[in-house]
């Protein structure tokens, strides 16, 4: 298959379909947290896995401060309701910083606990985030490159990442 063909087959998939899987085995691998063990952990891939699971909580609220202090929301409302592009922050890195603190979030916890069931449980669950990232990009690209003409317009330039940032 194609990378196009793959593309296409990546955005005609119901909005809400991946993160029903994602979310659940993610939340999953958080539970089991308290209930698996392996005796036989790598003391330099727990500590590995902390460095990771800090950099998650990083790229996770960072976000929301960004978000109120330059994205324009109005007094009283969400963080998630800006009213200007933002591309400062975790934006200047990553264009999906809460996205990839899910990922690194996935990842820390299978360094962390270093059992076959999390592990199971935890890279679908980063298959499944990436993807979904893709679709956000596709859903950013439809939402504000087509009313305003150029929003997106070199941002593949400043933040590589395959497939953010398509025009």
């Amino acid at each position: 298959m194609g990378e196009a063909k793959f593309d296409g087959f990546i955005y005609r998939i119901h909005p809400f379909l991946l993160p029903s899987i994602w979310c659940p085995l993610l939340v999953a691998q958080i539970i089991l947290l308290f209930f698996v063990d392996n005796p036989e952990t790598n003391l330099a891939l727990i500590y590995a896995g902390l460095v990771i699971w800090f950099l998650s909580g990083i790229f996770g609220l960072w976000p929301i401060h960004e978000f109120k202090k330059r994205g324009g929301v109005p007094k009283g409302k969400s963080f998630v309701n800006t009213t200007v592009f933002v591309e400062s922050g975790p934006y200047a890195i990553v264009r999906h910083p809460q996205y990839t603190a899910g990922i690194l979030l996935s990842l820390a916890i299978i360094l962390v606990k270093q059992h076959w069931v999390i592990t199971a449980l935890g890279i679908p669950a980063i298959i499944l985030m990436y993807i979904d990232t893709m679709k956000a990009d596709q859903y950013g690209v439809e939402k504000l490159a087509r009313p305003t003409g150029s929003i997106w317009r070199g941002c593949r330039e400043r933040i590589s990442y395959r497939g953010w940032c398509e025009d």
